[in-house]
């Protein structure tokens, strides 16, 4: 049988990959989904693989996984045995995942129903980790949000000379003195939501990690980022990336009954001002050097300037709020 391979460009981990693999199995078909992420058919089924930067990293992910499914978070992947040992290519260790097959209309925070599936599904997930703190909190790293924020936005203002080429200084003046004003009225608080249990936080809830699948079932991937830390981290950040869905508005984001006792919370409505997204966009823009392509930069001026005047709406409703 002919392997059929669809490689997005010169790949070289896909072919050694490939090598390796037809050493044990009959390999069908293999195609890159991202870098260091495959689709793999072989005569048994349909699976996915995945590179980790050691084997200890990729034994975490398996061991936490497995943990989730036994405290009662079934909509996830587990990991599948169908290496004795995981592939070594390229410096990473690849690790074999259950595919879920997606439906034909994938998840995104546009639809409404999506944006109410995807809350109720990281409560789901932290009701299930909170079990799982004391398994893992010595092979996790501990959350604080304002360091990582302190360091992003101290980042975005290194980064200020360069974005002038990009972004009126009116505009940036605005943006710098929003992460300031958040990151200062934040600073004095000791302890954000004190009164929280801990859970093991999921890290990246953008869209692209939630899968519907055929049956219409909503699932949760990619625990890349997990670390241990307050619920409200989740939340904050689930927040942020839908609020361009919402229109930028503190009503409709209200209106969800997991984040009504949040949006009583100072420390919250200060964090929702702090413009994370624009400041992590850019400074991975200059880090990554992509300021020559054409897509991206429309996309970052969107962001930034396309959604200025709603964000600023939205942060006057917030500082009504506070008052």
């Amino acid at each position: 049988m002919n392997t059929i391979v669809n490689n997005r460009g010169d790949d070289k981990t896909m072919n050694r990959l490939l090598s390796f693999l037809k050493e044990d199995i009959q390999v069908e078909n293999v195609t890159k989904i991202r870098k260091n992420v495959y689709f793999l058919t072989i005569s048994t089924g349909e699976y996915i693989l995945k590179g980790f930067k050691s084997k200890r990293q990729l034994k975490l992910q398996d061991d936490f996984t497995q943990s989730l499914k036994e405290a009662g978070f079934s909509h996830s992947y587990s990991f599948i045995p169908l290496f004795k040992e995981p592939l070594f290519v390229n410096q990473l260790y690849f690790g074999c995942l259950e595919y879920i097959k997606p439906s034909a209309v994938p998840f995104h925070y546009k639809d409404e129903k999506d944006r109410k599936n995807g809350l109720e599904t990281i409560i789901k997930f932290h009701y299930a980790t909170k079990q799982l703190v004391e398994k893992f909190e010595e092979r996790l790293p501990s959350f604080n949000l304002l360091i990582k924020w302190k360091e992003r936005y101290s980042q975005f203002l290194l980064n200020i000379q360069h974005l002038k080429y990009f972004i009126q200084e009116d505009f940036l003046y605005e943006l710098v003195r929003w992460g300031d004003w958040a990151i200062n009225e934040l600073s004095k608080e000791e302890i954000i939501f004190p009164n929280e249990q801990k859970v093991i936080l999921h890290g990246d809830v953008a869209h692209h990690n939630f899968i519907r699948d055929i049956n219409k079932e909503l699932y949760l991937i990619d625990f890349d980022l997990i670390s241990v830390g307050f619920p409200f981290t989740d939340l904050l950040q689930y927040a942020n990336r839908i609020l361009p869905f919402i229109k930028w508005s503190a009503f409709e984001l209200m209106a969800f009954d997991q984040l009504k006792k949040y949006m009583k919370e100072k420390a919250f409505l200060y964090a929702l001002i702090f413009p994370t997204d624009i400041y992590r966009e850019w400074n991975r823009m200059l880090k990554e050097k992509t300021y020559y392509d054409p897509a991206k930069i429309r996309h970052l001026l969107q962001l930034t300037i396309g959604q200025f005047y709603l964000r600023q709406r939205f942060i006057n409703e917030i500082k009504n709020m506070l008052k």
